[in-house]
């Protein structure tokens, strides 16, 4: 049962809160979903930003110098940094936090790590939930850094409001190899660390690839900002361009659509992770462990064995 106290202090921006209402969400199906139901009323109003990209891209750094420019501002910002998860503890790595411990201290800025927990995107759908958290507690802003995989980061944009992919100057020879699924979820790229060499030539691919894409007046065609991070050259060209795609949404209903579709994404998933905690209790996990010697015998087919289980759901379902 969840306290109304938990509630009223997370609506209050209390950080310990919003601290025990993730960990609720991380480690309890039960009482995270009576948790999300009651705060879902004050979500919807925080700009959601995904930053994502390739290993050694610079994604912290940006994050963290981004950061420093919206506080300025007098925005609240909430950042989840998805890490990977530790093979020995299942946990995230920590990394993340250390390097943004400056930005860390400021009691209106929240940061939280979290474990991608197996999600193939690099974005774990319990960031998705610890997000409405941050929503709902009223910060004005929500940054996902992501795990850099490279190929697979599409979690980011059914998440995201605006999705940022960032690249370095050695990524020149290899954008053009790179899958369509991370080219294609950018609203802009950043290709930071360009005091590098080669960073001509990356822009170059960068935007042969873009000029590729159908588009016409109407459509939004992702800009190329140059950055080196490190130095905090270039972020305000960033604060400037998500603001304009943040202008372009706005128009002929794109930002309610968008969100209409990301949450429709979302209740798929929610409605397979349901089903997947309905079917597999110890007697189908049972059923399963018997079954897999008849596959590798040869008696039965793994489509043979699905459908016993998913017979046996239906018949205890009844």
């Amino acid at each position: 049962m969840i306290s109304n106290s938990l509630v009223e202090k997370l609506f209050s921006g209390d950080k310990r809160s919003i601290s025990k209402a993730i960990t609720i969400v991380e480690n309890s199906l039960t009482e995270s979903i009576e948790l999300l139901n009651t705060i879902h009323s004050n979500t919807g109003n925080a700009f959601r930003i995904g930053i994502t990209g390739p290993p050694g891209a610079g994604k912290s750094t940006l994050t963290n110098q981004l950061t420093k420019l919206y506080r300025k501002q007098g925005k609240k910002i909430g950042i989840i940094a998805v890490d990977p998860t530790s093979p020995f503890t299942g946990g995230a790595l920590l990394g993340d936090r250390v390097r943004m411990n400056e930005i860390g201290q400021d009691e209106n800025v929240f940061i939280r790590s979290m474990a991608t927990r197996g999600s193939l995107g690099g974005l774990s759908k319990k960031a998705i939930d610890a997000a409405d958290i941050i929503d709902a507690a009223g910060f004005d802003l929500i940054l996902f850094e992501t795990v850099g995989v490279g190929q697979s980061e599409l979690d980011i944009a059914k998440a995201a409001d605006t999705t940022i992919v960032v690249l370095v100057p050695e990524s020149g020879d290899s954008v053009q190899a790179m899958k369509a699924g991370l080219m294609e979820i950018a609203d802009f790229f950043v290709l930071n660390k360009c005091d590098r060499p080669g960073a001509e030539q990356a822009a170059a691919a960068l935007q042969s690839i873009i000029s590729l894409r159908s588009h016409d007046e109407s459509s939004w065609l992702p800009p190329i900002v140059r950055t080196v991070a490190s130095e905090n050259k270039g972020l305000d060209e960033i604060i400037e361009k998500i603001e304009s795609h943040k202008l372009f949404l706005s128009k002929n209903d794109r930002f309610q659509n968008r969100r209409e579709e990301n949450s429709k994404s979302r209740i798929q998933e929610i409605i397979k992770q349901l089903i997947f905690a309905e079917i597999w209790n110890n007697e189908r996990t049972e059923l399963l462990n018997k079954a897999s010697q008849d596959v590798v015998n040869g008696s039965l087919s793994p489509y043979e064995i699905a459908e016993k289980i998913i017979e046996n759901f239906k018949s205890k379902s009844v």
